[in-house]
C-alpha cells in the first residue's frame, strides 16, 4: 500500500508539472535568468569578490556578462581565510576586482591581506570611495595608509580593526576627509593598571588626536583602547556632535563620577567598557572563544593570571611571526608571472 501511495503522489506531481507546461526546476532557473540585469548585479555585489571571480561568473554566459558590469563592483569584500601562500593571488584578484569597477567603487573591505601597493592601486583607480575597512592588514604601513587617505576626499566611514597604525593617519583624515562621520579603531584590550604621569599623554595620544583632528565625528568606536579619563575628556570636548560612542574593553577609564554622568548626558548611544562584545567579529580580549573578554582584575581586586598568560602568548606569537619575516611587505603585484587572467579565457561552447 505504501508503494502504491508513493506512486500516486509521483503521478500527481507529474500531472501538476505537466499542466503548467514547465518542470519546476526549469521554471526556477528561468525566473533567475529573467531577473532585471540591475537586480542580478545588485545581488552579486553582495558576494565575496573571490566567489564571483572563481565561481559565479562561470555559471552561464549571461552571468559572465553581468559579472563584468561595474555595478557589481561598487562594493568589494576581499579576505584571506588564513592561507599565507594565497596572499599574492588574492592581491591580484583584488586589483582585478577594482579594475572592473571602472572607478565606481564606493565601499571596500579587506581582511588579512594587502600592502601599500594594493592600497595605492585602489585609491589611484577609485577616488569615490566612501567606506574603507582594513582588518588585520599587517603589511600596510603608516605611510601607505596616509597616502591612500589623502586621495579619498569623499570618505565617510573608516574602520581600522587590529591594525598597527600610529596616530599620524588621523591628522591626514582631518585634513583630507571633511565628510568623515564614522570612525572605528579596534585593538587588543588591556588595562593600564599603573599610569606613569609622564606617560599619560602618550597613552592618550590616539584619543587626543581624534579630538583635535576629526571634530565632526558622529559615530566613534574605540574597542580595547588603552586611553584613560584624560583621553575620554578630550573626545567629549573636541567632538561635540558625537551621537554614538562605543568604549567596550577600554579598561583604563573610570566612569563612576562626573565623567560618566557627562557621557550619559552628551552621548545618545553609549556602550560601556564592560559590556558584552559577543557581537564582534574579532577577538579583542583574552577569552578563549573570542567574546566577552574577562577583566584583568578579579572581583576581589587581585590580578587575573589568566589574562596575563593570554596576553603574553599573544606577544610571543607576534614576536615569533616578526622573526620569521611574516610581517615583511609582500612584493608588488607583477602581472608577468603567467598566472590566470580572469578576463583571458575561452567561453565554453555551451554558454
Amino acid at each position: 500500500m505504501a508503494s502504491s501511495s508513493s506512486g500516486d503522489d509521483d503521478s500527481s506531481s507529474k500531472e501538476i508539472s505537466s499542466s503548467s507546461g514547465v518542470d519546476s526546476s526549469e521554471e526556477q532557473l528561468r525566473n533567475w535568468l529573467e531577473l532585471p540585469r540591475e537586480v542580478t548585479a545588485s545581488i552579486f555585489s553582495r558576494l565575496v569578490a573571490t566567489e564571483i571571480l572563481n565561481n559565479t561568473q562561470f555559471v552561464c554566459k549571461s552571468w559572465f556578462d553581468i559579472c563584468k558590469d561595474p555595478l557589481v563592483w561598487r562594493k568589494i569584500n576581499m579576505y584571506n581565510i588564513g592561507e599565507a601562500d594565497l596572499n599574492m593571488e588574492l592581491d591580484r584578484m583584488c586589483r582585478h576586482a577594482v579594475d572592473r569597477s571602472r572607478g565606481n567603487l564606493v565601499d571596500i573591505n579587506i581582511e588579512y591581506l594587502g600592502n601599500d601597493g594594493l592600497l595605492k592601486h585602489i585609491t589611484d583607480s577609485c577616488g569615490q570611495v566612501k567606506r574603507l575597512r582594513l582588518a588585520c592588514c599587517y603589511n600596510v604601513s603608516n605611510e601607505g595608509l596616509i597616502e591612500a587617505i589623502a586621495k579619498l576626499p569623499l570618505l565617510e566611514e573608516l574602520d581600522l580593526s587590529l591594525c598597527a597604525f600610529s596616530t599620524e593617519p588621523l591628522e591626514t583624515v582631518g585634513r583630507h576627509c571633511p565628510r568623515l562621520r564614522s570612525l572605528k579603531l579596534h585593538c587588543q584590550a588591556y588595562r593600564s593598571w599603573f599610569v606613569d604621569p609622564d606617560m599619560e599623554l602618550e597613552i592618550n595620544e590616539e584619543a587626543i588626536g581624534i579630538a583635535k583632528h576629526i571634530p565632526e565625528l558622529r559615530h566613534l568606536q574605540l574597542l580595547g583602547n588603552p586611553m584613560t579619563n584624560m583621553g575620554l575628556q578630550a573626545i567629549l570636548d573636541g567632538c561635540p556632535h558625537l551621537e554614538s560612542l562605543d568604549l567596550r574593553r577600554c579598561l583604563s577609564i573610570d566612569l563612576k563620577g562626573k565623567l560618566g554622568q557627562r557621557c550619559k548626558e552628551q552621548i545618545k548611544y553609549l556602550r560601556l567598557p564592560h559590556e558584552s562584545t559577543e557581537d564582534l567579529e574579532f577577538r579583542i580580549g583574552p577569552d578563549d572563544d573570542g567574546h566577552n573578554a574577562p577583566n584583568d582584575f578579579s572581583d576581589d581586586g587581585s590580578f587575573d593570571e589568566d589574562y596575563g598568560s593570554w596576553y603574553s602568548s599573544v606577544a610571543d606569537f607576534v614576536f615569533d611571526e616578526y622573526l620569521d619575516g611574516e610581517f615583511d611587505d609582500y612584493p608588488d603585484f607583477d602581472s608577468s608571472d603567467g598566472s590566470l587572467d580572469y578576463d583571458d579565457f575561452t567561453v565554453p561552447e555551451n554558454f
